[in-house]
């Protein structure tokens, strides 16, 4: 069973996750996700990444990944970070509509996009990788501070602490905050108004404002990604993750 699916509307193709009411992210869903990106490339004039009422995304499903041994979670982790890169660099537009909870992974993705609209009220934003004894996957700790500036992404980063739509929306993460019903149709709206503008010139601008930090993460994603799975094998962090996969 897939858990992406896709919906075309006048050349905007939306990726909803559809992985449960958590939407969680595990192997299969990278794995999907990657696949619909490399299709999309081309094919549309841009990609809106939506998921459920309950939650956008509750992060990656840890109960499934603790499972993993090194060279499994390698191999996960790796394509992961490098899924995150190709929806930052995406030579279309993209937006992330959060009508319901965005947090850990679930925000990576959110801040990979070019535009970042969130339900107004009690819906959750955060990295909270830290209270796991982890540190935020690298391009996305690139990303937050491109975002937010140095002094609110260190804050997020250092306290791994959700914050509601409202102050996200402050401190430069989310574009825009709308009613839930009315998400999913402002980024829409959004993508076709770029679709009207020139393709290639779009492209040439995206790949001036994401060049900086694709050529970080192609220097040092790898020493990063290895800081990142010797920690998550650490005894200190499979104490915390074991305790956080009972929660799920």
């Amino acid at each position: 069973m897939s858990l992406l699916s896709l919906e075309t509307n006048q050349d905007i193709v939306t990726v909803r996750l559809t992985n449960g009411v958590t939407n969680t992210i595990n192997p299969c869903v990278v794995r999907e996700l990657r696949k619909s990106l490399t299709d999309l490339r081309t094919d549309c004039r841009g990609v809106m990444f939506a998921g459920g009422d309950k939650f956008f995304s509750m992060g990656l499903n840890l109960p499934e990944l603790m499972k993993l041994d090194r060279e499994e979670m390698t191999d996960f982790f790796y394509s992961f970070s490098d899924m995150l890169l190709e929806i930052f660099t995406l030579p279309i537009p993209t937006a992330c509509a959060a009508k319901a909870h965005c947090v850990a992974a679930g925000t990576t993705i959110l801040i990979a996009c070019d535009h970042r609209i969130a339900s107004i009220g009690r819906t959750l934003v955060g990295l909270n990788e830290i209270k796991l004894g982890l540190p935020v996957p690298y391009p996305s700790d690139l990303m937050l501070r491109m975002l937010a500036g140095d002094h609110w992404a260190s804050t997020m980063l250092y306290q791994g602490e959700f914050i509601e739509s409202a102050k996200a929306g402050q401190i430069g993460i989310l574009n825009e905050i709308c009613s839930k019903e009315d998400v999913e149709g402002r980024a829409t709206e959004k993508l076709l108004e770029h679709s009207k503008l020139s393709a290639r010139a779009f492209a040439v601008a995206k790949a001036n404002r994401t060049e900086v930090i694709r050529l970080r993460y192609e220097q040092f994603g790898r020493e990063k990604n290895e800081e990142f799975l010797d920690l998550w094998f650490g005894e200190e962090a499979q104490g915390l993750l074991q305790d956080a996969a009972l929660k799920f």
